[in-house]
């Protein structure tokens, strides 16, 4: 199998799996080509999902500067997972399988795959970390509302890292009746494509919106990278637009692109935590959904290329940010989105667009204890 991105990506996986990855690399093929996939996909997003998420100016939370969020916590289920688990969902179906397998870390996906399983009649199955499922309850507790079944993992760090090692191994087993609807833009082809396309709606609808309310590009977008389909999501509507700079931030902890080397995580080559013999070390976050020691492989391709740049932000620098929108913009944002918002105060630009990836209300419990 061709690498993807440069020398990342590609597919390090079982041969087990490999029959499964041509089905879907074939089934994602004839689907990006069908008009009536895409108009599905379309009245989803639309009437069910409430697209497109409104551009909103930031102008208490930043007095010296433009700031714009897209309001991805203002999707159905709070966060932008909900895109890619309605594109995955509507392949799956067409795919003929009936049972859905998950890994969450913060949960949003999780209740975003529990979602339309519901909507769609699949059986739902999430892998959640035992640690996550404490940090983040009302998530569990969300999952279980909506039918999904949630399985705890009690190995290891107890996080996202070991979800969705769970979720790869049900996958095997289970492959001919089983659809793995993968989070992020993570793990073997075709998953960091696919996840790409159902998520560059964000950008696509940022570029329109900034151009409509600025009549020019921003100097730059900036969006949270754990695995980092939100951040790639936005970076692909500006990608193609040089001076437009595209920043990503990571959990200091788990800065995957900053301090990691290339080596394999969960079936792709990718820019990882991981020490000389290529052991996999651990990472560290306030949030659930950066508490990963990987990132997609497009996006170490575009760090390489210098097209992007990703800078860390402490545990305590993204609860700042949290609180700032909070009193100044009543917007309660997610823990991830936090980090984000945290190094926007910091850019050197007059006009920035941040993705705000998610709302903040699962994550009230960790703030207040750390208040």
């Amino acid at each position: 199998m061709s690498q993807t991105f440069g020398i990342y990506g590609g597919r390090y996986v079982p041969e087990t799996l490999i029959p499964a990855l041509d089905e879907l690399t074939a089934g994602w093929a004839a689907a990006k080509a069908d008009d009536a996939y895409w108009q599905e996909v379309h009245e989803l997003r639309t009437n069910y999902a409430g697209r497109p998420t409104p551009l909103t100016r930031a102008a208490r939370f930043d007095p010296d500067r433009r700031v714009y969020l897209k309001r991805e916590d203002l999707l159905h289920t709070g966060a932008h997972k909900l895109n890619n688990a309605l594109g995955q969902a509507v392949l799956a179906r067409r795919l003929g399988k009936q049972r859905i397998v998950a890994e969450t870390g913060a949960g949003q996906h999780g209740v975003a795959t529990a979602t339309v399983c519901a909507r769609f009649g699949l059986d739902c199955v999430v892998y959640m970390g035992a640690e996550d499922m404490r940090r983040q309850a009302p998530n569990v507790e969300r999952m279980h509302l909506l039918g999904a079944e949630v399985r705890p993992v009690e190995f290891g760090t107890r996080t996202l890292k070991e979800a969705t090692s769970e979720a790869i191994r049900d996958w095997i087993t289970n492959v001919e009746t089983t659809h793995y609807l993968i989070g992020s833009c993570v793990g073997p082809a075709p998953y960091p494509e696919l996840v790409r396309d159902l998520q560059r709606v964000i950008g696509d609808e940022a570029r329109e919106q900034v151009l409509a309310a600025e009549e020019r590009l921003p100097d730059a977008v900036i969006a949270c990278v754990g695995g980092g389909s939100n951040a790639i999501g936005m970076f692909y509507g500006f990608v193609d637009d040089m001076d437009v700079r595209l920043v990503g931030v990571e959990a200091a902890g788990a800065a995957s692109l900053g301090t990691g080397r290339t080596a394999v995580l969960h079936g792709a080559r990718s820019s990882v935590l991981a020490d000389e013999d290529g052991q996999i070390a651990d990472a560290h976050s306030i949030s659930a959904g950066l508490d990963y020691p990987g990132v997609g492989p497009e996006h170490a391709a575009l760090r390489d290329a210098g097209r992007a740049v990703y800078v860390p932000c402490t545990d305590e620098e993204a609860l700042e940010a949290f609180h700032r929108l909070a009193r100044t913009e009543g917007i309660i944002p997610a823990l991830e989105s936090s980090h984000a918002l945290a190094r926007t105060l910091d850019l050197d630009a007059e006009l920035v667009v941040v993705c705000l990836s998610g709302r903040g209300d699962k994550d009230l419990a960790e703030v207040l204890a750390r208040s």
